[in-house]
């Protein structure tokens, strides 16, 4: 599996919706699965979860496993481990963005209640581990633009473990400008 897709702004538009990002998500982690399964793990039925597993395919994000299964029944796996974004390719439209990194909000704010509610029943060594911790930072857009370059890849060169304890760990990387600021023209210009 490769490690990142950057998406298009097609790509964006098929990830901005819940259904599909999920079906990623659980697919990225838990491996290949079918129509079925998905459509049970979701409570959708099986046509709708075989068109989104099809726009995902369609937008490289996923492909068939054919060591699995057959005709009748299709495994689907993830392509890549991540998605990577960049806004600033030509023809990227704001709306697009916004209503993708909505979803991607949404998810990860699901994610982490469950990950808080479930905190408590964790094995000791694994309840001392995460963190949701924050800063805030005063930089230019440039040394923001590499404080997140070097997050991602101190994160993508984190080996994985195959040891007896070792366990699925997430980490989502949030960067942004603090909301609700004003914004005069001398830093709308830099």
């Amino acid at each position: 599996m490769g490690s990142s897709i950057t998406p298009d702004i097609a790509g964006l538009r098929a990830l901005s919706h819940p259904v599909r990002l999920r079906m990623l998500t659980i697919l990225r982690g838990e491996g290949p699965a079918t129509a079925t399964s998905l459509a049970q793990r979701l409570g959708l039925n099986t046509g709708a979860t075989s068109y989104h597993l099809r726009q995902l395919a369609q937008h490289g994000f996923i492909e068939e496993d054919a060591e699995r299964g057959n005709a009748r029944d299709r495994w689907w796996r993830a392509a890549h481990e991540s998605t990577r974004t960049d806004f600033r390719e030509e023809g990227i439209v704001d709306s697009d963005v916004e209503a993708y990194l909505t979803t991607v909000a949404l998810m990860y704010a699901d994610r982490m209640r469950a990950a808080v509610s479930e905190m408590s029943f964790l094995p000791e060594p694994w309840r001392k581990v995460g963190t949701l911790s924050d800063w805030e930072l005063r930089v230019t857009p440039a040394q923001a633009e590499a404080l997140v370059h070097r997050l991602a890849e101190l994160i993508e060169e984190a080996p994985h473990s195959d040891a007896g304890d070792a366990a699925p760990f997430v980490v989502n990387l949030n960067a942004y400008p603090r909301p609700g600021q004003v914004w005069g023209e001398e830093d709308e210009a830099r």
